[in-house]
């Protein structure tokens, strides 16, 4: 759901080697489109020259026509949906990037956050470089067109030393496609092959979409180049240990994605298993938040022993934005895309599962959605720790000061959306339904510890100076 949570970061989707590359790659980005509604575009490649088409919207709306696919021949092709983590709203602002330079022509498709982007950007214009647009992903572009090194896998692994930050990056040329993974390995990336053509997608279920094959996770840090005489892999980066973003499992990606080792669906049904464990309660029926709480709820159900039911109904259909009636309707934004079944709710204590709060309105109006419907009693679980701080690694957080979990008790949350009760998952019993085995991953978002700091910022981020927005 997107009331008022974290904002999905980007997707991007890659084919190399496929009569029809283009079409294929629309249909990817459809996979992917939860992870940005905001606008999308593809580029593809006929071997001497790169066409695109990007727009505003959704990839049904902006690819709905099939003359589009005409004007994008070619044998491969990369696509980008976006959400505006840096950058404002504006077309200029829609990916891939396309530019001709000195060795040629070059897309580039970006799903991650640079954190010192403002200190190259500033760098790059005192040296006269001049920016079309205001999105981080730009920078890139403009590091390998000043690089002084020959080959393209030279120019990009000196462009990327000087970034600092979270990329997955899918490069076109005319002849090859390059997918980059920072060393961190924040963002989900991952590599397939659909007969002889190589795929490349932020999540498996893009895979799973066109029927190809899921091969591996790219792994951090590693550098694919894939061309014609087949696919090369380097690691050319300085070895760090990697710290996968957890939110991926408790909100972002699909839960048919395979990412960091794992099932997101199983990962999610651990979580509300978990949280039974540490928050049961007395209650006739567990409810979810659609979509994302939907697996912790049936998790949490199992292990409580208690009836799920579907006692809130979404409706799918909603736009990002609508017109409201100019007769005031109580809660109209969250009634509008959630609608409560009374014959489940009425007389009963229930437990409401979702998988965050961020700012607590939306859950308020949740609560006393429910409670209206009925309910007897409102408990209300959430399946992922507090979220204090907000992330520059790609996801469009509010600042500190907006997280209600970082000024608050959390029986002072529980007073304000009028819930009879509130428990949340530990940060334990999170780390124990991801897999303790797997590697670290970064919590920022809950614990307030940065894996990559912001260097000469002058940014502490125990403070609530992270609304700065030195990233646009």
């Amino acid at each position: 759901m997107n009331f008022s949570r974290p904002e999905e970061e980007c997707g991007i989707f890659g084919i190399f080697n496929h009569q029809e590359a283009s079409n294929l790659t629309y249909l990817g980005l459809y996979a992917l489109q939860h992870r940005g509604q905001e606008a999308c575009g593809i580029v593809s490649s006929d071997g001497t020259t790169l066409h695109t088409h990007k727009a505003m919207g959704l990839v049904a709306d902006v690819f709905g026509n099939q003359e589009i696919f005409q004007k994008l021949p070619g044998r491969s092709a990369i696509g980008h949906v976006r959400y505006s983590t840096a950058g404002s709203s504006v077309i200029k602002n829609t990916q891939p990037i396309m530019v001709e330079y000195s060795r040629g022509a070059i897309a580039v498709a970006h799903n991650g956050n640079i954190v010192n982007a403002q200190l190259i950007r500033d760098e790059l214009e005192a040296y006269g470089s001049i920016f079309q647009t205001s999105m981080d992903t730009e920078i890139i572009v403009h590091l390998l067109a000043t690089s002084k090194n020959n080959s393209l896998v030279d120019r990009i692994t000196g462009a990327l030393e000087r970034i600092e930050g979270a990329y997955c990056l899918l490069f076109l040329t005319e002849s090859r496609m390059i997918a980059v993974r920072d060393p961190y390995g924040f963002r989900p990336l991952c590599l397939g092959k659909l007969g002889e053509s190589y795929v490349v997608a932020s999540e498996s279920c893009a895979l799973d979409l066109i029927e190809a094959e899921l091969i591996r996770e790219i792994e951090p840090g590693e550098m694919i180049v894939i061309n014609k005489n087949g696919i090369t892999s380097h690691f050319p980066w300085k070895k760090v240990t990697p710290t996968p973003c957890i939110f991926e499992f408790v909100y972002f990606a699909r839960p048919d994605s395979y990412i960091f080792g794992r099932n997101v669906y199983m990962v999610r049904k651990e979580m509300g298993r978990q949280l039974a464990r540490e928050h049961g309660v007395e209650a006739d029926v567990v409810i979810a938040v659609p979509d994302s709480g939907v697996p912790a709820a049936m998790g949490y159900a199992e292990e409580a022993g208690i009836r799920f039911e579907l006692g809130l109904i979404r409706n799918h259909y909603v736009g990002r934005t609508f017109i409201e009636p100019q007769q005031a309707i109580r809660h109209f934004g969250v009634k509008i895309k959630l609608n409560p079944v009374r014959e489940v709710l009425e007389g009963k204590r229930v437990v409401v599962i979702d998988d965050s709060i961020v700012r607590g309105t939306t859950s308020r109006k949740i609560v006393k959605m429910v409670r209206n419907a009925g309910a007897k009693e409102v408990h209300m679980r959430i399946s992922s720790p507090p979220t204090s701080y907000p992330c520059y690694y790609g996801i469009d957080t509010p600042n500190r000061k907006e997280l209600i979990s970082a000024s608050h008790t959390i029986d002072e949350i529980r007073r304000y959306i009028t819930a009879d009760s509130l428990g949340y998952l530990s940060h334990n019993g999170l780390i124990q339904s991801v897999g303790p085995e797997n590697t670290a991953h970064c919590k920022a978002c809950f614990s307030g510890d940065y894996p990559i700091r912001f260097p000469n910022m002058g940014i502490d981020p125990q403070m609530d100076l992270f609304d700065k927005e030195y990233v646009k």
